[in-house]
């Protein structure tokens, strides 16, 4: 019945609801404050990692 109401609609938002969120009591701009930090240190790394991979690769005589 649902589904005819829906004019035979299958979108599941249409069917179940949205989980709960839980609120982790750390503000927003903290967060972002947080979160962009890691980012930002995890593209150095991925820089690094990518640096010395090309290196290796060239050792074998693969060139990037």
């Amino acid at each position: 019945d649902d589904i005819r109401k829906h004019a035979f609609v299958l979108t599941p938002g249409r069917y179940v609801g949205a989980a709960e969120r839980e609120d982790d009591g750390e503000p927003f701009e903290e967060k972002m404050r947080r979160l962009t930090t890691e980012l930002r240190e995890c593209f150095v790394e991925s820089d690094r990692l990518e640096v010395r991979i090309k290196a290796n690769l060239e050792g074998l005589g693969y060139d990037l």
